[in-house]
């Protein structure tokens, strides 16, 4: 008789009984010359002699249990089920709730013997690397791998960190509001009874249908943005400006067939036009120097050293007819004098404006915050600071808490930070930032 066990098996997916269609219990009989499929019984029917067409009494037979060690004496193979079970259902570490689910074993007992047979024994770790390895053989050729990490980025909400990666959430990998996110508002009355009509039935049955294929349409999208690497899009923006400009306007053209090809196809496609406009760009060049006669290197430098002196010559050309044109405004001669030295030096000259209107400009009135959203929330002195830096409410309420965060987490705050954190006019981030010194809301680094 042979002690015999199927793995990874639910004990209710067995067949019943051929007597008696219970539902069989180890240890139970399996006919050796019979099948397929199996003819299997319980004992009750076996002790009885039960015999069905072929199938007689005096056949060999084999007890089918899974009463017997397999990693470890004194764990039977069906404890060894039991536990690996308990741990998909409860999740790892949680072994409290998976001692209370075996009912034979400890808490202790369940958490030793599976760090020491399923997690440090050389067998198994053995195979976990050879997957690990076979997965990041397949994903070779994405974009941007995702590999999970021991303290992935947390950026706070409303930060400017978490709206650069558009909500993402790197810890739970997830974003914080999902495409389509009131998909599941469709179904949180749908009920399905018995007594519901067939075109009812059928009905709900659509919406649910409908339902997955907003959740597909989800998470392909969700997969368009990982594949490629989007969700750093400040990171992107920096990795698209290396191109030229006539390369990053088709960039923006053909972004919207990515999500058709892949993102190593994507990128090969648009290397390759990259490619292409430096090649057309060194043959209109080599054709320049063919149409000047020119053969040799050595040359070609030489032509490109004089083509220089010739556009600067040109350039002071256009700017002394600048100057003639006010010959008669002494502020104008002034300017142009100015530029000539900055280039007679070597340094670029910086652009001025020759009109006489530049010097009666007046500064601008002070904002009317009449009516405007988040008054309400500004004390006196902050409504001062909107007045005279003409900034909203509600953008000042933003910057503020922005501020005060980043001053918070890093228990002070430069101005350099500052003005890196609030994309608006250098002056105005200044004077935000000096206000909230004085007022004691954050304080320097």
């Amino acid at each position: 008789m042979d002690h015999l066990a199927s793995f990874g098996s639910d004990p209710f997916d067995k067949p019943p009984c051929r007597g008696c269609s219970s539902r069989l219990l180890e240890p139970y009989i399996k006919c050796a010359e019979c099948g397929p499929p199996p003819l299997l019984l319980c004992l009750q029917c076996f002790t009885r002699g039960f015999e069905y067409k072929k199938h007689q009494s005096d056949h060999k037979y084999e007890i089918m249990t899974s009463d017997f060690p397999v990693l470890e004496p004194g764990w039977t193979a069906q404890e060894e089920m039991a536990l690996l079970e308990a741990v998909m259902d409860c999740g790892f570490g949680n072994w409290q709730d998976v001692a209370y689910q075996m009912r034979t074993r400890s808490k202790e007992e369940c958490e030793s013997h599976y760090m020491k047979n399923f997690i440090n024994n050389p067998l198994f770790s053995s195979t976990l690397l050879s997957l690990r390895q076979m997965e990041e053989a397949r994903t070779a050729d994405t974009a941007i791998p995702f590999r999970p990490s021991d303290d992935p980025p947390r950026p706070t909400f409303d930060s400017l960190l978490s709206r650069d990666m558009a909500g993402y959430m790197p810890a739970r990998a997830d974003f914080m509001e999902e495409f389509d996110n009131y998909a599941e508002w469709d179904l949180k009355d749908i009920d399905f009874v018995d007594d519901d009509s067939d075109i009812l039935h059928a009905l709900k049955i659509a919406v649910v249908d409908i339902y997955h294929s907003r959740l597909k349409e989800r998470q392909r999208r969700k997969k368009i943005i990982r594949d490629h690497g989007l969700i750093n899009l400040r990171k992107f923006q920096m990795l698209e400006r290396r191109y030229p400009k006539e390369v990053q306007d088709l960039y923006d053209v053909m972004r919207r067939f990515a999500r058709v090809v892949g993102p190593l196809e994507h990128d090969k496609f648009i290397e390759s036009h990259a490619l292409e406009f430096e090649l057309r760009r060194e043959i209109k060049r080599l054709q320049e120097y063919r149409k000047a006669g020119i053969r040799s290197f050595c040359s070609a430098r030489v032509y490109e050293r004089m083509k220089r002196v010739r556009e600067d010559e040109r350039r002071k050309r256009t700017m002394l007819c600048d100057v003639l044109q006010y010959i008669q405004d002494g502020r104008a001669c002034q300017q142009w004098l100015h530029k000539q030295a900055a280039i007679d030096a070597g340094i670029s000259p910086a652009v001025t404006s020759i009109s006489s209107s530049a010097t009666s400009r007046r500064s601008a009135p002070p904002l009317n915050l009449t009516g405007l959203p988040g008054t309400d929330k500004l004390n006196e002195k902050e409504k001062e600071l909107c007045q005279v830096v003409r900034l909203v409410p509600g953008a000042y309420l933003e910057y503020k808490q922005a501020l005060l965060n980043e001053c918070r987490r890093q228990g002070g705050l430069r101005l350099a930070q500052a003005r890196a954190l609030i994309k608006i006019d250098v002056n105005k981030t200044r004077k935000i930032y000096d206000f909230l010194i004085k007022e004691g809301y954050i304080n320097k680094a």
